[in-house]
């Protein structure tokens, strides 16, 4: 099946948008990508096998948090990776 790449995480694939892996769950898809793209599987989950916080996971158009989710060859999953930053109100100009 076809999985999306976020861009913070494309060093690990050679810079590529998506990627093919194979998996009857969610889990099992992000063990294959870290078999073909080592580390890749780390930055998704963390070390009790859960989903980063700052990270989410559709099948197709559905958010999953469950990585037991069941999914199919003809699904597409697309990793998302939240990103924050700024300078808060701190750094703005006033208008007038």
């Amino acid at each position: 099946m076809n999985v999306r790449i976020p861009t913070p995480l494309r060093s690990y694939t050679g810079q590529a948008k998506s990627v093919e892996a194979s998996g009857g769950t969610v889990a099992e898809v992000l063990f294959d990508l870290d078999r073909q793209f080592s580390g890749l599987r780390f930055r998704v989950v963390d070390e009790q096998g859960r989903l980063r916080q700052h990270m989410k996971v559709f099948v197709n158009a559905d958010m999953v948090r469950d990585l037991a989710t069941a999914v199919c060859d003809t699904d597409e999953i697309t990793l998302m990776q939240a990103l924050s930053g700024g300078c808060g109100d701190t750094g703005r100009l006033p208008l007038s």
